[in-house]
């Protein structure tokens, strides 16, 4: 094998969703660089492979990034481990990945499991279009600025969350996102796999009540075709269409193109803003 650093994919959950490619790769490199050494061991152990390992995570990326790129440019393969799914995916492999892409190292995807992906298309919520968003952050303007982007979303929208603030944040996703359907997913693939399907404000009635544990993956709706339009109309409610149609053609637009503009942003037909420009 040439250097080369491999992002090896494990099991989110049940040790058997690995890839016959995937335990090749862990049997043949150099090094296993884990995030959780302890947890590694257990899938490694598991089938049976004896393999050196550095730790390699958030808090001491920068030092041993530094550590598995000197091994990599003296002819080492190096394979990358999360704890569990794709490792530099909401993980800090991605700075890992940034370097050896500088320094012109080779990267090469072994696939698998991913706890989006796998929550997603159990959600019963559109598949055809959605936007990743991770962890948002824990708390301050930065998350209600992030929350309230997404607020406008049209895709689905996949978030991760921790145990302990699952239900602060379905409580500030309802407050800034109104009452939207929901698939909340834990444990995937484990003994005590569950998925949750209804709407914010029954995800908030039924996780006040409980013992909240697991990781979860929220997939969230997407803004509705509905709420969008509803919002374009009260955005003009205050002006009428006749002196809507004059604002865009004081700005220089001829009046055909004032028409068209003014139908786009109120939502409307085309034919209803003409039958009153006629009187401008």
């Amino acid at each position: 094998m040439n250097s080369c650093l491999y992002l090896v994919a494990t099991p989110i959950g049940n040790l058997e969703d690995i890839t016959l490619r995937a335990l090749r790769i862990l049997k043949e490199v150099d090094i296993i660089a884990a995030e959780d050494t302890r947890q590694t061991v257990k899938l490694l152990n598991h089938y049976d492979i004896k393999k050196p390992m550095i730790s390699y995570h958030e808090h001491n990326k920068k030092s041993k990034g530094e550590e598995i790129i000197k091994l990599l440019m003296e002819g080492k393969t190096v394979a990358l481990v999360s704890d569990a799914g794709m490792p530099s995916i909401s993980d800090p492999g991605e700075d890992l990945v940034r370097s050896c892409v500088e320094k012109e190292i080779e990267v090469v995807p072994i696939p698998g499991p991913s706890a989006s992906l796998t929550a997603l298309s159990i959600s019963g919520l559109s598949t055809s279009r959605f936007v990743f968003e991770g962890f948002l952050p824990v708390k301050g303007k930065e998350r209600k600025d992030i929350l309230i982007k997404l607020s406008n979303e049209e895709k689905t929208i996949i978030l991760y969350e921790a145990p302990h603030r699952l239900l602060n944040t379905l409580k500030d996703l309802r407050e800034i996102m109104g009452n939207r359907k929901i698939s909340i997913s834990r444990e995937l693939t484990k003994k005590y796999e569950e998925t949750i399907r209804c709407d914010l404000d029954e995800a908030i009635k039924e996780f006040s009540s409980r013992n909240i544990k697991g990781e979860f993956v929220l997939i969230l709706e997407g803004k509705s075709p509905e709420d969008i339009e509803e919002e374009k109309k009260q955005i003009w409610a205050d002006i009428s269409i006749k002196d809507h149609i004059m604002m865009h053609m004081d700005k220089g637009l001829s009046k055909k193109e004032a028409v068209a503009l003014v139908a786009k942003e109120r939502g409307i037909s085309k034919r209803e803003v003409y039958n009153i420009s006629i009187e401008i």
